[in-house]
């Protein structure tokens, strides 16, 4: 028997155990609401702290839905609504809002479970909706102030401000946010030859001093007679320079020897994006909704490598690599929803969107040759699709059907066609047109109101990385500058099936969720030789089948009936595996990422409300194995790190929030070994074995939160 039926038979052994233990309820509903009160003596201060006190919400907001393996257009579903519609924004979304909205202004929050044709978006699993207080005028201005220190004694400041509220039909939200992603880390790489006799020793010293700045706004207007119109804007910026000093000491020689090099990498990067979302709501019921979104995202960096025998001796540079890039959304999403008859409903509509991408690469290194000032005065290399842009027209008509067949079982149905051209200029031409149909099926049964199964069928087409199209800046391996680009991919095709349980305890005690997942690959994207005679390279290109299957339990559980009042444990558990039929570099199956052995996930967290105090923790790890990624001549083994977490939040002086928080408290190291091979590894010896740690430290937040 294959794992994959043992994993299938395992949520169905669970099945009946559970459902066993489930109690009816007299409501005719099975979403959840939490009122406002529900919350008040925990004395929240945004809706983020509401939500930390829902059982189960961490399955609910970690679910990013059906665009997850793909960043382009705005699909048709969503985890969080607000006033039961979703934003006008993609990068600009409602997940970023949970911070920015103060817990005053809620009236309710609740968790849909169900599908219907009155929902803004399609249900991939389940989603929250945030319902605000309706009143003629309201405000609310929050702030919070942070300092976060890092293991080398750095200290970064942090400022968000907020002001939300409502003025007759207008809803409003102004924000802006100072954060800090500095990040120092310290690296060893310990090298020995392919005979396992010492070869080299390297210590990395990395410094990335990024300041973020953000600026974001949301307006929604009730018109009246049905109309809505929501307008939203956002702003970043950031330029994250860097800096690293790495040492070699090699004993190659029978003796050692140091020498340095010292990289300075000066950086840019902005986004913005302007969206806008209209609903008309028609007597009968029906609606209308066209939302439109445009955005860009702006990158630029400068890696430069110089040399020496001994720290502050004379440099000699011997590396230049500057990219550049600029990436472009135009999306166009209309839709008519109506009521075919009672428990039915159909949507109708279409989505246009335009994507550009712009990549520009020149690499110089040091050689007898003579040098270019536009290469930082050093040889250029010349090689084919170094620059480019790409640009993609997308067309996606769709049918949605929300059927509620009975008061316990609903079918939602829907079809999308997805037709593409993608054109590349530049330094290569190449045009191509695509087209998919799309079909998806999720059923749901209500067991009672409190327990609910849950099996979705569909088709999905992944969308591709425009910068894998081109010659881009290598970032995984120091003795490989560029990988190379292939114009000639094609979208990953997958049946994806998945079914789960969902139980929601009596008594606001918890919740337990189960699902199995299996997705099959006709054409998976993976590594790819493009070797010549004279040269062993790789670029990403479609290998063939490949197939996922694995398992998730995720529990939430309240501890009172262990006497801990107001104390929450959370976990979760994955185990999963992957197979692709046969690996370009080794000529039989072989796992691939993310599915790897899977992971798992202890949270704890516990309320005092008499003394306004509460406090958690938190530990991630993955589960080893499998994380290993062949090419050409090397093989790499990636060892993924823990994370533990904990903080302690005591509401005091003047009504204000004070947290203390530390991360990466066990000092966890992201470690992984490379195996390198004089040649086409099939073939080729050992020539070198790298293993190579790196860490951030533990780092420490305070923050003072306060609402006005």
């Amino acid at each position: 028997m294959t794992l994959s039926a043992r994993l299938f038979i395992a949520v169905f052994c669970l099945s009946p155990a559970v459902a066993g233990l489930a109690q009816e309820s007299s409501d005719s509903d099975s979403s959840v609401r939490y009122p406002a009160n529900y919350f008040a003596e925990f004395t929240p201060l945004t809706v983020n702290d509401m939500l930390d006190r829902v059982p189960g919400i961490d399955l609910i907001l970690n679910n990013r839905g059906a665009n997850a393996d793909g960043d382009r257009g705005l699909g048709a579903s969503a985890n969080i609504l607000i006033d039961g519609k979703r934003l006008a924004g993609k990068a600009n979304e409602a997940r970023a809002q949970l911070d920015r909205i103060s817990a005053d202004q809620v009236d309710y929050i609740q968790i849909v479970r169900g599908t219907s044709a009155e929902l803004d978006v399609q249900n991939t699993g389940q989603l929250v909706n945030i319902v605000l207080m309706e009143a003629q005028s309201r405000s609310s201005l929050s702030s919070e102030l942070s300092a976060r220190h890092f293991e080398d004694g750095t200290i970064e400041p942090g400022l968000s401000l907020a002001w939300n509220g409502q003025s007759g039909g207008l809803s409003y939200l102004f924000s802006g946010q100072i954060e800090s992603a500095y990040e120092h880390s310290y690296s060893l790489e310990q090298a020995v030859n392919g005979d396992f006799s010492p070869r080299e020793v390297i210590a990395f010293d990395r410094y990335t001093e990024q300041t973020d700045y953000s600026l974001n706004t949301n307006l929604a207007w009730t018109l009246g007679n049905g109309d809505r119109l929501a307008l939203n804007a956002l702003y970043n910026k950031n330029d994250p320079p860097s800096h690293l000093l790495r040492s070699l000491t090699s004993f190659d020689a029978g003796s050692s020897s140091t020498r340095y090099e010292r990289e300075s990498v000066p950086a840019t990067a902005s986004d913005w994006e302007l969206g806008a979302d209209y609903e008309h709501g028609f007597n009968n019921g029906n609606r209308f909704k066209a939302l439109l979104i445009v955005n860009e995202e702006k990158s630029a960096s400068t890696r430069e490598r110089f040399r020496s025998a001994s720290i502050g001796g004379t440099e000699t540079k011997d590396l230049y690599l500057d990219t550049t890039s600029r990436y472009r959304e135009r999306i166009a999403r209309s839709s008519y929803t109506m009521n075919l008859n009672e428990g039915q409903g159909l949507e109708l509509g279409a989505e246009v969107a335009q994507t550009i991408q712009d990549n520009s690469l020149k690499l110089g290194v040091l050689t007898p040759n003579p040098g270019s000032p536009e290469f930082g005065g050093l040889t250029p290399v010349n090689f084919g699709n170094a620059n480019s842009s790409v640009e993609e027209f997308r067309v996606e008509p769709f049918a949605i059907h929300n059927w509620q067949i009975n008061p316990r079982m609903s079918l939602e149905s829907s079809l999308v066609g997805e037709y593409s051209e993608i054109e590349q200029s530049g330094d290569l031409s190449v045009k191509r047109d695509f087209s998919f149909i799309k079909p998806k099926f999720d059923w749901r049964f209500d067991l009672s109101n409190s327990l609910q199964v849950r099996a979705t069928l569909e088709k999905f087409v992944s969308q591709l990385s425009f910068a894998d199209f081109s010659r881009s800046s290598n970032d995984e391996d120091d003795e490989e500058n560029t990988k190379a680009g292939n114009p000639t991919l094609e979208p990953e095709e997958s049946i994806r099936f998945e079914l789960g349980l969902d139980w929601r305890l009596p008594n606001d005690g918890g919740a337990l969720n189960t699902r199995y997942f299996h997705y099959r690959w006709d054409n998976k994207i993976g590594g790819i030789d493009i070797s010549t005679e004279d040269f062993l390279d790789t670029t990403n290109g479609n290998i063939g089948r490949a197939d996922a299957y694995g398992v998730q339990v995720n529990a939430s559980l309240r501890l009172g009936m262990l006497g801990l009042d107001n104390a929450l444990v959370t976990g979760s558990l994955t185990v999963q595996d992957s197979d692709i039929e046969v690996d370009p570099f080794t000529n039989r199956d072989a796992h691939f990422f993310p599915y790897d052995r899977g992971g798992y996930r202890l949270g704890f967290r516990q309320d005092f409300p008499s003394r306004n105090i509460n406090w958690g923790i938190n530990f991630n790890e993955r589960i080893d194995g499998n994380r290993i990624r062949f090419d050409i001549d090397n093989k790499f083994e990636l060892a993924v790190p823990n994370n533990l977490t904990a903080f302690v939040e005591m509401v005091g002086w003047f009504d204000l929030t004070y947290r203390l928080e530390g991360s990466n408290l066990k000092d966890a190291g992201r470690c992984y070994n490379r195996f390198r091979y004089a040649g086409d590894r099939r073939i080729a010896p050992l020539s070198e074995v790298e293993n190579i740690c790196s860490s951030t430290g533990p780092e420490y937040a305070i923050s003072v939160q306060g609402n006005f």
